[in-house]
């Protein structure tokens, strides 16, 4: 690969990478902004209960509707003999196609599908979310058309408009429009306190259309129709990646899902929402690990996969552990502060952000496992270990929620991502060996565990004092780290020094 082209690659993952993670960060904002301002009359708690559970089924309807297309799309826009524009046409079309059908089937049994969903009181809220997700659906195809044709800042930039127009139409909803209505009720007519968690789903609504019409010149391009033949190349392709796409997911939702069917009614409702909230603390670790992602990916795949490599592998798994365990203790070790981004009616659920935040550490540590069987060509390996982890968070979620409620939660996606990395590390080193540093690792974890409980049974009345006591401990972590890694702090210095030197 040429300099100019690499340069081009490199500006291009920067462009994909900030834009997901700064977008992503801003829409963290609103979690603040929902559980400060969503009032009693709405349902306060039980209603953020409510939206925790719409969005993790949008999330697995959005994996069945795409089925897996935007990948083929890429490898059938790629293959000779093929002609990209018939491809991405016929990706499209088809994704379209499934999407409308959903939505028509929707608005058929919407009471049935809304009442199995106990959600008989709110209807709309389901269909609402339908309409949703199969937009969404069918983005994702024109999304993937920008990134084949390298139109990275036009991706960034409709991705980042949505989440502006959103915040900004959510602040009018929450800070504006409750004034609005006392001083014009004319003119606010329509606006409800009580209404609250509808405006949401309402908003996204409105911003996904919008951003729709920002694909016109990509929606003109499926004028190349529905090739048949393709089709059915694509759907052999393509199954075994829904498959894999919907154990991942149902990792991440499940336990949202099938909350309200094991505590029904508004008391679920409640715990839900609290749970909810407090995870979204918990995923500043799957921003970092995503943000890795996106810089290690290329790195991986476009290196030669020899002993040097592998050596290079080792070494950024045990960097990153280290880098996720600082995360870790960051986080826990400032919740005295961190707690105020929630409400003061879901902050009983905080316990549950370490648990979260270790089980996110251990999905980052099975995405990096994982590069094994993607790199000899057996993915169908990672279809099975998420299956597997899936199966234990939903058991330990029915089994125990019950009697110990969210708590149970936090614990299935433990226990689920500890058995899938534990399962694709051991299957790994008989397929592909590398040499992990597993004696710094389980130190490293060890040290940071022995620290988290330090923390957390010194109990002070002074919150400024906690902090200062809470960020020695933070200091001993990374003291021991440093002391550990010297070459790497070395190199680190060296290379600012360098910096520093071509800057002056």
């Amino acid at each position: 690969m040429s300099d100019s082209k690499l340069g081009s690659l490199a500006k291009q993952t920067a462009i994909y990478g900030l834009s997901s993670i700064i977008g992503r960060f801003l829409n963290y904002l609103l979690v603040p902004l929902y559980t400060f301002k969503i009032c009693a009359e709405a349902g306060g708690p039980a209603a953020y209960g409510i939206v925790t559970n719409l969005y993790a089924y949008t999330a697995l309807l959005l994996v069945l509707l795409t089925f897996g297309m935007e990948t083929t799309f890429f490898r059938f826009s790629n293959k000779e003999g093929i002609n990209p524009d018939k491809a991405f046409s016929t990706s499209g079309i088809a994704v379209g196609l499934v999407a409308l059908l959903f939505v028509v089937l929707i608005s058929l049994f919407l009471q049935p599908i809304a009442g199995a969903m106990n959600y008989a009181s709110h209807p709309e809220f389901v269909e609402i979310m339908a309409i949703i997700v199969a937009l969404d659906a069918f983005q994702a195809i024109l999304f993937a058309r920008l990134r084949y044709e390298n139109k990275a800042i036009k991706f960034a930039t409709l991705k980042l408009l949505f989440i502006f127009l959103n915040i900004a139409l959510n602040l009018f909803i929450f800070f504006l429009a409750p004034g609005l209505k006392e001083s014009h009720p004319a003119l606010m007519g329509w606006y409800e306190n009580s209404y609250q968690v509808g405006y949401i789903f309402i908003v996204n609504l409105i911003c996904t259309s919008l951003i729709t019409l920002g694909f016109i010149p990509e929606i003109k391009k499926l004028r190349f129709g529905l090739d048949r033949d393709m089709l059915r190349q694509m759907l052999n392709y393509t199954w075994p990646l829904l498959l894999l796409g919907l154990a991942g997911i149902l990792n991440q939702v499940a336990d949202k899902i099938c909350y309200r069917f094991i505590v029904p009614g508004e008391e679920g409702d409640k715990q839900l929402g609290i749970y909810g909230a407090c995870v979204k603390i918990a995923m500043i670790m799957a921003m970092i690990t995503q943000a890795f992602r996106y810089a290690y990916e290329p790195f991986v795949f476009g290196s030669k996969r020899d002993s040097a490599d592998k050596e290079s592998q080792a070494r950024v798994m045990k960097y990153f552990i280290i880098f996720t365990l600082l995360a870790f203790l960051a986080v826990v070790m400032y919740m005295p502060l961190l707690q105020y981004i929630i409400g003061p009616d879901y902050r009983e659920g905080l316990r549950v952000v370490p648990i979260v935040m270790m089980a996110e550490i251990f999905m980052g540590i099975y995405f990096n496992l994982s590069f094994w069987y993607k790199l000899i060509d057996e993915t169908w390996w990672g279809a099975v270990f998420s299956a597997i982890g899936c199966v234990v968070l939903l058991a330990i979620n029915f089994i125990f929620v019950p009697r110990y409620g969210y708590m149970a939660c936090a614990w299935g996606g433990f226990a689920g991502y500890g058995t899938c990395m534990v399962l694709s590390y051991f299957v790994g080193q008989r397929k592909s060996p590398i040499p992990y540093d597993l004696v710094s690792a389980f130190l490293y974890f060890a040290v940071a565990i022995v620290l988290f409980f330090a923390q957390k049974y010194i109990h002070l009345a002074n919150t400024i004092l906690t902090l200062l006591v809470n960020t020695g401990l933070f200091l001993v972590f990374f003291a021991f780290i440093c002391w550990r890694e010297r070459d790497l702090v070395h190199g680190v210095m060296g290379w600012v020094k360098n910096r520093r030197k071509k800057i002056i």
